[in-house]
């Protein structure tokens, strides 16, 4: 396997320098700032994830969808809590990044206090939510005490961080599945967990290069080189698991599961050629749902993929 070579991004003062200097914009838009501090933009992973285990239900009942509508409700809720918690408690180290200096309460534009009730209001709500059915409700908890862990220690181990957030995005699929009672099948845990760290890896990778380690304490246990070569592996194991997921236990069930196995490799490894090309060559990971939303190039291919498959779904259960 050829890795692709990029120079290690040093700790140096200079980029610390760049980063403090750089303006912090201190006008305020109220409504605009508190709708940054949950990051709409990133309900889309609970979206996307927890109603996957309505896929394979030959006929979900009202209750399971109801259930899995309320679920991914909980784990948006949950979500914007967690960001607003991790923004308070990084607030002094984001005003030295070139990019997060400008996230609500580290600009100043949203004080401590709004954003600790802001927080306290959201918990709230998802004890509401979770109050409904709070024995299938166990992910969203785990996934809270999980981020309580990782904001207060976790996020600062090299390799385990990424691990750790990659872990939630497994929490969602798993919720969803409690909802409906179904088996949740390894291979599609497998491929999420891989495919989240895919993404989180380029995520590292970007911020060494616009930083080095001086805005997040775990980067000095990553350089250029070693995150070329995690992209790699990662990407790797997301292909694999996710053919293997198609064709084992998708909803193509096993007479059809080879058929949408092969009509699905060449738009997997379309996408993963995009993201890899985004990263090594545009240097522009740093944020994967933008990547994977706004990028044109990968929302055609996912939408053709989506409809390919789609297709052959309505073929095989006529």
């Amino acid at each position: 396997m050829r890795l692709v070579e990029s120079p290690d991004v040093p700790d140096s003062p200079q980029r610390q320098g760049t980063a403090h200097e750089r303006p912090v914009e201190t006008r305020r838009r109220p409504i605009a700032d508190l709708a940054a501090l949950i990051r709409p933009s990133h309900a889309a992973k609970a979206i996307l994830l927890v109603p996957v285990a309505l896929i394979g239900a030959t006929a979900p009942s009202p209750a399971e969808v109801a259930g899995v509508l309320w679920a991914t409700v909980a784990f948006m809720v949950a979500s914007a809590a967690v960001y607003i918690g991790n923004d308070l408690a990084d607030r002094h180290r984001d005003r030295l990044h070139p990019v997060k200096c400008h996230r609500p309460i580290a600009a100043g534009r949203v004080g401590v206090l709004a954003a600790a009730v802001c927080c306290a209001v959201l918990l709230a709500v998802l004890g509401a939510v979770v109050a409904r059915a709070p024995v299938e409700s166990w992910p969203v908890l785990v996934y809270l005490v999980l981020n309580i862990a990782y904001s207060r220690l976790l996020k600062h181990l090299p390799l385990i961080d990424v691990g750790t957030v990659a872990a939630g995005f497994v929490l969602r699929v798993v919720q969803g599945y409690e909802v409906t009672g179904d088996r949740v099948p390894g291979w599609l845990l497998i491929t999420v967990f891989s495919m989240a760290l895919l993404l989180l890896i380029g995520k590292r990778r970007q911020e060494l290069l616009e930083g080095g380690a001086a805005h997040r304490p775990a980067l000095r246990g990553y350089s250029m080189e070693l995150t070329n070569w995690l992209l790699q592996i990662a990407s790797v194991l997301a292909l694999v698991s996710g053919l293997m997921y198609l064709r084992d236990e998708g909803p193509f069930g096993p007479q059809h599961g080879p058929t949408a196995m092969m009509l699905s490799t060449p738009f997997a490894l379309f996408a993963l050629f995009r993201y890899l090309q985004i990263q090594l060559v545009h240097n522009e990971g740093g944020d994967p749902v933008r990547v994977l939303l706004r990028d044109r190039v990968m929302v055609a291919n996912s939408m053709v993929w989506a409809a390919a498959l789609g297709v052959t779904l309505v073929l095989v259960r006529l």
